[in-house]
């Protein structure tokens, strides 16, 4: 590990490791509908991706009333498993996950889903093994604070410089920002790439063989 410019990798997950954003967006604007709220385009739809779930239904429905709040979840919920059988994985990523272990870094996700969203994803896509840390929008504070990142070092032993952190969205890369990481965007899932690139990232790259082979020279 001492010879690894960033001993630790952290990932997001939908729209960076698992192919969602369609399903996520599809249950917010659903779950909107159903109450009666305007509905969000998809643009409004995708840039939520990445945020706890809260924050994301009060961006993307600003006229939300707060008694509205605990129906809405439930529609989205409703509407997100209702499709969840429907995400894949990104072609690669197995084989990204399994090069990275072998050269020996450490492997964590950073990501807006619940715990028990990200359990049953590591269940039902196979990955949880890769992992030796994880850390979602419940246990803490939501993306972009650094809180995610800061219980990611302290459960690791390893610091801010050590780590890169990779995502498809502004969220990510803030979180990135605030915690004094290092980041990579990549531009095939939910945030546009003139977006991303006002956060001065490492590199963008537009799938997930050239994020293997960017990680596999340069981290």
């Amino acid at each position: 590990m001492a010879d690894l410019r960033f001993p630790l990798v952290v990932f997001d997950w939908d729209g960076t490791l698992a192919d969602s954003t369609a399903v996520i967006k599809r249950a917010l604007q659903y779950a909107a509908a159903d109450l009666g709220y305007p509905v969000p385009s998809d643009a409004q739809a995708a840039y939520i991706i990445g945020m706890g779930l809260r924050p994301a239904l009060e961006h993307a429905i600003p006229t939300l009333r707060e008694e509205d709040l605990p129906r809405l979840t439930d529609r989205y919920r409703h509407h997100f498993l209702a499709r969840e059988n429907e995400i894949v994985l990104f072609d690669g990523v197995p084989e990204m996950l399994q090069a990275l272990r072998a050269r020996g870094h450490w492997l964590a996700v950073a990501t807006g889903k619940s715990r028990r969203g990200l359990d049953r994803a590591f269940e039902t896509l196979g990955l949880r093994q890769f992992f030796v840390a994880s850390r979602c929008a419940d246990e803490g504070f939501s993306k972009p604070h650094p809180g995610m990142l800061h219980a990611l070092f302290d459960e690791t032993g390893l610091s801010a410089r050590e780590t890169v952190m990779i995502g498809d969205t502004t969220h990510d890369l803030q979180l990135a920002e605030n915690a004094g990481s290092a980041a990579i965007g990549v531009t095939y899932g939910a945030h546009p790439v003139t977006l991303l690139q006002a956060h001065r990232p490492l590199t963008l790259v537009d799938s997930v063989s050239a994020l293997r082979a960017y990680l596999e020279t340069h981290a």
